[in-house]
């Protein structure tokens, strides 16, 4: 039975806690794998509205366990809050899995991430200020608090002071702001212990012994391609893996257990924070994208950019993912729309990219080359069938999958989980 990793092929936003949750049935494990609370995931069931983002959106299907893996870092005043907040209802949270080696955010962390968002002025990053950047940086200089510390006060005692040795001369000398105490910060962490202690397993061992039993296992990322801190629009970017590789390192599963990459891409283009983004749209075409797909951000709550589908990113998606699969989401928002350009190229100083610029400069100088295509006034919300489709966003569909370069196996028409079109089975063909 297939491992599946699920990824975002743009900027993020794209919908990938419905495609999780279309799976939902056929699968036993859904695994974050990278990131923490600074993305988040809106499903609808039953009418219902659950935004989630720290926890895997497999927490919402009653048979499936959710697993947290050792790349994602977490805020455990967050992490409570969500879980106390789905059992308030009626959700049972209590197959979630934590495991021992992803890293602790500490409060610290997060008052440095603000400061110096607002230190960095016109040239921010556009972070959600929640300490994921500097606690990934803790991690890979290796001062950083995982899980498993908070189950020994000495150690955990020891890293706190060490971290702050060197943070609050930061804090204190550079950006004027008062020392932190190291056993204030410590106390905020042991008070979790003993309601996390019940999560904490050997994840990368569970989900190996589940595929050995011929389970599905379902990897999800948290943000996307575009934001991926090697594969991104660097600097403008997270501080973890969020490609299908992430899926690996973030786990402890092996890519030669990877059967399966299903990447999720908006009928349009979203981004939220700073960088370069070709396709942005500032008139009445950007509004008519923003308001129809209500595009405002699941954790920040502040309005996404919107443009133009861009299929040049979605080629360069394709590749570095490996994607086997698409899910195109959000096709319903272009109704309406008498002709709908998408981005098939760039003009860079005369010069034609089909394909990503090599230089970040030059693909923040790119201007779009379109190709309009007809678009359709019906209402496609009731559609269930490629066929019962007009012909014209039938038409838009396979075009965006020829430009892709993989196949488009699952088509969002409207909100609702069960507002979809299945052309093919994302587990595979014959499943």
């Amino acid at each position: 039975m297939p491992a599946i990793v699920l990824v975002g092929a743009q900027w993020g936003d794209e919908g990938k806690g419905k495609a999780t949750d279309l799976l939902g049935s056929k699968v036993d494990y859904v695994v974050k794998f990278n990131g923490g609370n600074n993305a988040g995931h809106t499903v609808v069931i039953g009418g219902e509205k659950y935004a989630l983002h720290l926890l895997p959106s497999g927490i919402l299907s009653p048979n499936v366990t959710p697993v947290i893996g050792n790349g994602v870092v977490i805020d455990l005043e967050v992490l409570f809050a969500e879980l106390e907040a789905l059992k308030a209802r009626g959700m049972d949270v209590s197959r979630l899995r934590v495991s021992a080696n992803a890293h602790v955010i500490p409060s610290y962390n997060i008052a440095l991430d603000k400061v110096r968002e607002r230190f960095l002025g016109k040239r921010k990053l556009g972070t959600t200020g929640r300490g994921i950047g500097p606690t990934y940086a803790d991690k890979m200089n290796r001062v950083g608090i995982r899980v498993q510390d908070l189950f020994d006060e000495s150690i955990l005692r020891q890293k706190v002071e060490a971290a702050l040795d060197e943070k609050n001369h930061l804090l204190v000398k550079i950006f004027n702001r008062r020392s932190i105490d190291a056993d204030l910060v410590t106390e905020e962490l042991l008070a979790y212990r003993d309601r996390l202690a019940p999560m904490v397993v050997d994840t990368g061992l569970e989900l190996n012994q589940a595929l050995d039993a011929g389970k599905v296992v379902l990897f999800e990322a948290g943000q996307a391609t575009m934001l991926d801190v090697d594969h991104g629009t660097y600097p403008f970017v997270t501080s973890s893996a969020c490609t299908a590789a992430g899926a690996c390192t973030g786990s402890g599963v092996a890519p030669t257990r990877v059967d399966r990459v299903v990447a999720v891409h908006k009928a349009y283009t979203t981004r939220v924070g700073s960088g370069p983004f070709p396709t942005e749209l500032f008139d009445a075409s950007g509004d008519f994208l923003r308001a129809g797909g209500f595009e405002f951000g699941t954790t920040t709550g502040r309005p996404r950019r919107c443009g133009w589908a861009d299929t040049v990113v979605a080629r360069y998606s394709t590749r570095v993912n490996g994607v086997t699969d698409y899910v195109l989401t959000k096709l319903d928002v272009l109704t309406g729309l008498e002709t709908i350009p998408v981005c098939v190229a760039y003009d860079v100083n005369g010069t034609r990219y089909d394909e990503m610029p090599v230089n970040q400069s030059d693909f923040h100088h790119a201007v779009p080359i379109y190709e309009e295509l007809p678009g359709w006034t019906e209402d496609i919300t009731g559609a269930r069938s490629f066929e019962e489709l007009p012909a014209n966003a039938q038409a838009y569909v396979l075009r965006m999958e020829e430009l892709f370069g993989a196949r488009i196996s699952v088509i969002g028409v409207g909100p609702g989980r069960d507002e979809v079109v299945v052309r093919y089975s994302m587990l595979g063909e014959g499943e």
